[in-house]
């Protein structure tokens, strides 16, 4: 049973019928079933323009500053990435770019990488094709450990991700969802020892 560290999912995609968007809610379930605090996170309930640092200069926007509190009181994150042309989406890359940033002159969140540092991160990743989205995994791994992330080495690129959820968004073969569960275990188990400051 995990209680002591609260787990954050969520997926860089906003798009209805998102593969990965599925990805996230069934990795939301299989955490909660094995113990797990889950908030499942949606990147379209957050207001946030396409970065620049022009508009940052007029004041940081208040959903921002919202996302910023989300992701710095969850110790531990799965991240379900599409694939777009080879890499990470550009909401996801905006999304971090500007939780990113340094909020100047606020109180708590004039560090940047703040809201990143030591949070202890799982990669998931769905697509149509047989790579599974694999290649947006390997562009957003050097950016989280930039931002002082820590990356569980156990990884998950479902492939054909159309025929792989049943009608209630559930992973139909129990093989899926056992990669799921052992990318979930892994961040849990990671996450609650860093918190607990043990080797």
């Amino acid at each position: 049973m995990y209680m002591q560290n609260q787990l954050l999912v969520f997926a860089g995609s906003t798009r209805q019928q998102s593969f990965n968007r599925k990805l996230a809610q069934a990795t939301a379930a299989i955490a909660r079933d094995a113990g797990a605090q889950v908030t499942l996170l949606e990147l379209s309930d957050f207001n946030i323009p396409l970065y620049n640092a022009d508009l940052e200069a007029q004041g940081t926007p208040a959903d921002v500053i919202r996302l910023k509190e989300i992701l710095w009181r969850h110790p531990a994150w799965v991240i379900c990435s599409p694939e777009y042309n080879g890499s990470y989406t550009a909401l996801l890359k905006n999304t971090i770019d500007w939780t990113s940033s340094p909020a100047q002159g606020h109180p708590d969140w004039h560090d940047g990488t703040k809201p990143f540092r030591g949070k202890v991160v799982g990669m998931l990743s769905a697509s149509p094709g047989a790579l599974g989205g694999l290649r947006s995994q390997s562009h957003l791994a050097p950016l989280l450990i930039n931002l002082e992330c820590w990356l569980a080495p156990k990884a998950w690129a479902l492939g054909s991700a159309a025929n792989a959820f049943d009608e209630a968004g559930t992973l139909v073969q129990p093989g899926h969802r056992d990669r799921v569960r052992a990318v979930v275990d892994q961040v849990l188990w990671a996450s609650e020892r860093l918190t607990a400051g043990t080797p």
